[in-house]
């Protein structure tokens, strides 16, 4: 059973540490994880042996507290949705006012104590030795409002160090009690001077107060904190912002009627309405409507996605046009977005095995530190040199040595890397993921889905003395009745055409070879080689034409009548637009990529060829996939495998780091290490990109915090006061280590300016396998790429009202129908690339594109 928990009164590493190693000490307990940074514990445990009050327990006997986690979720309070606090914002505000009050008390304390020392005047009660006591002790009153508001310090603290557990705190309260103590030691020592009038003793003791450094080691330190707990707030951003999405409530139809209810009230099986402009406010399918849905809360993808009757909608995602209704069917935490936050939440909190060094460090840290603070006080004392220097070197080493920065070294790096995933639609689900993408060496592709768009299209037309749309007529009559996904792809380009399909009579299949019907008596039929030589077809003018096309990796259709062949359709599971950008990027990286497929190896030959990817293993069976994977990882590499996440689960859960590619509700939360929303293979380009920024990231932290810690505690122990006159005052060792904290967390939130590489722009391949065609009977040639002539001008039209992939289409069939006219249209761009001939003018350009209800805001020549 896994339980989440918040934990209270944790402060440093040495903290988290602690709790880790008692609550892992318990029996039932599998796996136990800590996070400093969120102040929470994930715990994996056997529930038949332990339960939840007996971890509570561990962790209270530890010295902390410990609570059942409170989840981002929504509550229903007078029939209103209410959303929980904030408790980092609670925390902000309560380090804020300990802030003022610590530096109200602080200033005039600083300007009694050493005021003098620069010639500022004081009261006259507060000068000269006669008036050392009243000086002392109006120190001791201005300093007290200052501990007392810090008071955590102290009772956090020496709790702890009775535990025989110190941390952070005990550092703290050690080092500033000793200066209290001594403080109060020396007023009564003055006191008792003046009293028998000795005043040597009196004047010995009134330069040597120590009220200002207890006071200020205090404040220093809060100041430290309170940005440190600025900064971890930012680095929950993206949690906080994908919440902020959440509808809070939703409109149902219920007996006949509309009705807003908390989105909490919503049960699968509600009829759902949304209007334009509302969000979606949980999972269904769509019974009544279409619009276009911005889902960039859930992929990432900023252009919106059409959507009509039987499509799918996800939570939190954007009405943008049109009304429509839906049936819930995913709702309160079984939503998509719900999971999504869950993913990132618990990513957040996990740790990732670089963590385990800065954990090992910090339980031992603290009580070595007041080991070398114990003997450098002794070793000072014992050369000769006065109390007071060397209580001042010993609590210089115990406020410069606290462990903050070793603690946050990791955990903020990896809560912010997650964030910024998070952003970009992928969701890494833990830090140990995290950390094995950065060193991948070898990635396996699944073809179907991944590589490729996972559904065949038309990609070549060869006719035989029919003109182009006469052929898909045909075509697309005889291929109504099957079910075959070829068929489907054949109907699906005959209807982007508005070409209309033939009446067909007495169709039949036939299994393995293709399918026979009549039009008008004569009997025409459509398949593979073997149906046509069994009905003594000739392919004589078309064999040479068949082998190209097998040796692309297509599949090619023969239509022929009762003698001879009218036409062949090719049609391929095409390559995805980002594919070979992605592969390219995943090489330069150093990666080798393997494509695992189930096809043959011709068309998987063709494939690589085409991606120049570095090995194929072809004509695997799915439950063949893993075990490909573990002979890579016998080969001492570290692979990751990206796949569908549904026949690829058992793959994906077997590598070191498994990538599950696809949108919506699909993806392969269970099986995946990573779940990539969109349906783009650069996601995993991106993924393995901030993997190693997030790894380089935590190094440079940890390096830091070693560094400081290293160069500090020699300094402020004055092992160079002899030959350099080095000394470190404790108010500069409390600022000191405050400062590394903050670097350690700034230097984290520098990820948040990770950005993706920049996408190709290319157009989808539905647009360009359309424009490729050629018209012309007997032609059948692909168009290569759509090269500009020469001689013809580029004219740029800037479009506005594109919304999706349909629009892109309605523009790009509405310029092409212009004779004359080849025109690329981009969505991204929000334009269309127009080369025509002189005899097209610009008003013909815009009126074609207005007349498909588009608006032209420019047209620019080139």
């Amino acid at each position: 059973m896994k339980e989440k928990f918040d934990v209270t009164g944790m402060t440093c590493s040495a903290c988290s540490s602690r709790v880790e190693k008692c609550v892992s000490k318990l029996e039932g307990i599998e796996n136990v994880s800590v996070n400093l940074l969120t102040n929470s514990m994930q715990v994996e445990y056997n529930d038949t042996v332990l339960s939840e009050s007996q971890i509570i327990d561990a962790v209270v006997k530890a010295g902390y507290g410990a609570s059942p986690k409170q989840e981002h979720v929504q509550t229903v309070a007078a029939g209103k949705a209410k959303v929980m606090e904030n408790p980092m914002e609670k925390q902000i505000q309560n380090m804020k006012f300990r802030l003022i009050v610590s530096f109200v008390f602080l200033v005039p304390l600083m300007y009694v104590s050493m005021g003098h020392m620069v010639g500022l005047p004081l009261p006259g009660f507060l000068t000269g030795i006669e008036n050392a006591v009243s000086f002392a002790f109006t120190q001791l009153l201005l300093c007290l409002p200052i501990i007392y508001v810090n008071r955590k310090y102290y009772i956090k603290g020496f709790q702890t160090l009775a535990h025989l557990a110190p941390n952070m705190d005990s550092l703290i309260a050690i080092g500033s009690t000793a200066s209290l103590v001594y403080g109060i030691f020396a007023i009564y020592r003055m006191s008792y001077g003046l009293g028998s009038g000795n005043m040597e003793v009196v004047h010995l003791y009134y330069h040597d107060l120590y009220f200002e450094s207890a006071a200020m080691i205090l404040a220093l330190i809060t100041v430290g904190k309170y940005l440190e707990t600025r900064s971890k707030g930012k680095t929950s951003e993206a949690i906080t912002k994908l919440m902020d999405l959440a509808p809070k409530t939703a409109v149902v139809e219920r007996d006949g009627r509309e009705q807003e209810i908390p989105v909490e009230q919503v049960v699968a099986g509600d009829v759902v309405i949304v209007r334009p402009g509302q969000n979606v406010p949980v999972d269904g399918f769509i019974l009544e409507g279409s619009t276009s849905i911005d889902e960039a809360a859930i992929t990432g993808e900023s252009i919106p996605v059409h959507k009509q009757e039987g499509d799918t909608v996800i939570a939190a995602t954007m009405n943008k046009t049109g009304f429509v209704k839906f049936k819930a069917t995913r709702v309160g935490d079984d939503t998509t977005f719900s999971q999504i936050i869950r993913l990132v939440e618990e990513a957040s909190s996990s740790k990732a095995p670089i963590a385990k060094i800065a954990d090992k460090i910090a339980g031992v840290f603290v009580p070595v530190v007041m080991v070398i603070a114990l003997v450098t006080a002794v070793v000072w004392l014992l050369s000769g040199s006065t109390f007071e220097f060397a209580l001042s070197c010993a609590i210089s080493v115990l406020v410069i040595s606290c462990p903050c920065a070793l603690g946050l070294a990791t955990p903020v790096a990896i809560m912010v890397g997650t964030g910024k995933g998070a952003e970009q639609g992928i969701l890494i689900k833990s830090g140990e993921a995290l950390e094995t993408a950065h060193n991948l060496q070898s990635v396996v592709l699944d073809k179907t889905g991944t590589i490729t768009q996972g559904r065949p299209v038309v990609t070549d037309i060869h006719t035989e003395g029919w003109t182009k749309k006469e052929f898909l007529a045909l075509a697309a009559g005889m291929e109504v009745k099957s079910e075959h996904p070829l068929a489907e792809a054949i109907l699906d380009y005959a209807k982007k055409e508005g070409i209309s399909p033939v009446q067909v009579d007495n169709f039949n299949s036939i299994p393995g070879k293709g399918l026979e019907v009549s039009v008008n008596g004569r009997r025409y039929y459509a398949g593979n080689e073997r149906l046509m030589r069994e009905k003594e077809i000739s392919l004589d003018n078309c064999l040479k034409l068949l082998e190209v096309m097998a040796d692309e990796g297509k599949t090619p259709l023969i239509f022929a009548e009762e003698t001879q062949v009218l036409g062949v359709i090719a049609v391929a599971d095409v390559v995805k637009p980002t594919s070979k950008e992605a592969i390219k990027e995943l090489k330069d990286l150093g990666i080798e990529v393997v494509m695992l497929t189930g096809d043959n190896r011709r068309t998987a030959e063709a494939i690589r060829r085409q991606l120049d990817i570095d090995t194929v293993i072809a004509e695997v069976l799915p439950q063949d996939k893993e075990r490909k994977i573990s002979e890579l990882q016998e080969a001492g590499k570290v692979v990751a495998m990206i796949g569908d996440g549904v026949n690829d689960a058992p793959a994906l859960a077997r590598a070191d780091v498994g990538m599950a590619i696809g949108a919506g509700t699909d993806v392969a939360i269970e099986s995946a290490d990573v779940v990539l929303m969109k349906n783009d293979l650069k996601d995993a380009v991106t993924a393995i990109r901030l993997s190693k920024a997030v790894i380089r990231n935590i190094k440079q932290n940890l390096f830091w915090a070693f560094f400081y810690n290293t160069l500090g505690i020699p300094i402020a122990a004055g092992i160079f006061y002899p030959l350099l006159g080095l000394k470190l005052n404790p108010m500069i060792g409390a600022a000191a280590m405050s400062m590394s904290s903050i670097f350690v967390v700034s230097n984290a939130l520098r990820l948040k300016w990770f950005q993706p590489l920049g996408k190709s722009g290319q157009e989808t391949q539905e647009t360009v396998s359309a424009a490729t065609m050629d018209d012309t009977p007997g032609g059948g040639q692909i168009n290569q790429g759509n090269q500009e002539k020469e001689d013809e001008p580029m004219i740029t039209m800037k479009i506005e009202g594109m919304m999706c992939q349909h629009c892109q289409a309605h523009v790009s069939k509405a310029l092409n129908d212009l004779e004359g006219v080849k025109a690329e249209v981009s969505l991204e761009d929000q334009a269309a690339y127009v080369t025509a001939d002189q005899s097209v003018d610009k008003e013909a350009l815009r009126k074609a594109v207005v007349d498909a209800g588009y608006e032209v805001v420019s047209i620019e020549e080139k």
